[in-house]
């Protein structure tokens, strides 16, 4: 794989879906139109061989896509409604073998077994035991506990849940997916709709001629495919370390802003981006973005993320993966731990000199009340030579610190008689956090919290802030003290 190239801002063309990539198009030579932004993400899913989830409004091409490419691929292909399906249909039927005390199935020609390729459309509306059922089948190719053996590519479709679009068009009875099954697909790929469409994209769509085609490009994508694949294995026990290095940031980055991403997550983002990397034959910034939008599953349960928070995330993790700053100060820089954080600048900070700057660097980076947060906890140990920070890293702490120690100021909470609060109230999650606590701990979380308090700083999670401080006093006391 190419060296890490940083495209210039004036070279990227902004898409339908992001920033464009041009490739190869191979959609396109199946019949498939509306997808060409985001082909990268459908032709890695074919490489890893990952399970891939289509969202998109009804008549979007969502199925035509899927059940093009296993035509093109020659598959064994099934292709499921969720919405009807019956357990027998994908099992076929029980029938005991009453001397050797089993149970086998009668096959149908619709049975799962022999599949190469399963499409399972209408996913977000298939009843709670089935969707149980399909679990196995997304995330282990197991049905019943029992292996497809021949089963390559797992892939769904879905429409936006409901109360998801806020309009007319509403789709009633498409539910938000478990957490747990959409964590199990490996990218989401969002179809595009009229609106979204080019020019040469509508004409094509409405050309009547590609209705019933039967999608056939003469072998290239299947022989395509091939190569990358080989390539990907090839290439999986050696994953380049600027690509570990850019996912391990965007996720904690990511993870800072209060959107979890699951370990398992973080390792197909990987496996993705090594497959997109292949494809492109280089490794460029607008095909990352692409494929973390693609990764991030938030969509399949009615979460949309913001924008500028994922932009931001990748932003800084591009340029954890592209800088030639040191090792340890991205990885300090990035950890949403401030115990670890403190770690990282105990075992592995060169000089005070660096440790100066990494300490500059993260509070006029981080987040008010993280960077308050990390300026508590480190300044005690700093200001007594425990740290590895110079005598002006010591006073960037100070000045943060130093209006926490020494909170000053008036709480009011009240509200006119007989009126109720729609305001659970900063001080409500506060409180009821603090009755939790005892000891020096209580007094050292209470002097943090209501000093954000005071000086009106955000807090989402008080609860979780106030464990990661604890976390970091007890790492500090079990290092710096004899």
């Amino acid at each position: 794989m190419n060296a890490l190239t940083i495209d210039e801002p004036s070279q990227a063309k902004a898409g339908a879906h992001g920033e464009a990539h041009k490739l190869s198009k191979f959609l396109p030579g199946l019949g498939v139109y509306g997808f060409d932004e985001l082909e990268v993400a459908i032709l890695a899913a074919l490489v890893t061989e990952d399970p891939l989830l289509l969202i998109g409004r009804s008549g979007t091409g969502k199925t035509y896509l899927l059940n093009s490419l296993s035509e093109a691929l020659c598959l064994e292909h099934r292709h499921y409604n969720a919405s009807l399906i019956s357990f027998d249909d994908l099992v076929g039927f029980p029938f005991p073998e009453q001397e050797a005390g089993t149970v086998r199935f009668l096959e149908t020609p619709a049975t799962v077994w022999p599949a190469q390729s399963v499409l399972i459309d209408e996913i977000s509306r298939c009843k709670p035991e089935h969707q149980n059922r399909l679990f196995a089948l997304v995330h282990e190719r197991k049905i019943q506990g029992i292996a497809l053996s021949n089963l390559r590519f797992r892939w769904a479709a879905m429409n936006p849940p409901s109360g998801d679009q806020g309009g007319d068009d509403d789709y009633l009875g498409s539910e938000p997916l478990d957490p747990a099954l959409a964590d199990r697909f490996s990218l989401f790929v969002e179809a595009a709709d009229w609106e979204q469409l080019s020019e040469q994209e509508r004409r094509a769509i409405a050309t009547p001629a590609g209705e019933g085609r039967i999608a056939n490009d003469g072998g290239a994508l299947a022989t395509a495919l091939t190569n990358w694949r080989l390539e990907f294995l090839t290439q999986l026990g050696r994953c380049p370390s600027h690509l570990l290095d850019y996912v391990t940031a965007v996720t904690n980055h990511l993870v800072v802003t209060g959107i979890r991403i699951s370990p398992r997550r973080t390792r197909l983002l990987a496996r993705s981006l090594l497959a997109a990397g292949i494809i492109a034959a280089d490794v460029r910034e607008d095909i990352y973005l692409s494929i973390l939008r693609c990764s991030l599953p938030h969509r399949a349960w009615g979460q949309q993320l913001p924008a500028d928070v994922v932009q931001a995330a990748h932003r800084a993790a591009w340029d954890t993966a592209n800088s030639t700053q040191a090792a340890w100060v991205h990885a300090f820089l990035a950890e949403p731990s401030i115990a670890r954080k403190v770690e990282i600048l105990l075992d592995r900070c060169p000089s005070s000199d660096e440790g100066t700057q990494a300490v500059a660097q993260l509070l006029a980076t981080e987040r008010k009340e993280r960077a308050a947060a990390f300026a508590y906890v480190t300044y005690p140990a700093a200001s007594a030579g425990h740290l590895p920070i110079g005598a002006e890293g010591v006073n960037d702490l100070a000045r943060l610190a130093a209006p926490i120690l020494e909170v000053d100021g008036h709480l009011e909470w009240g509200q006119p008689p007989g009126t109720k609060s729609s305001h659970p109230s900063k001080l409500t999650k506060v409180a009821r956090h603090l009755q939790e606590l005892a000891g020096a701990r209580l007094s050292r979380a209470r002097q943090f919290l209501y000093h954000c308090l005071v000086e009106q700083i955000p807090i989402e999670r008080p609860d979780q802030l106030e464990e990661d401080i604890h976390a970091a006093v007890e790492f500090i006391r079990s290092r710096v003290q004899p």
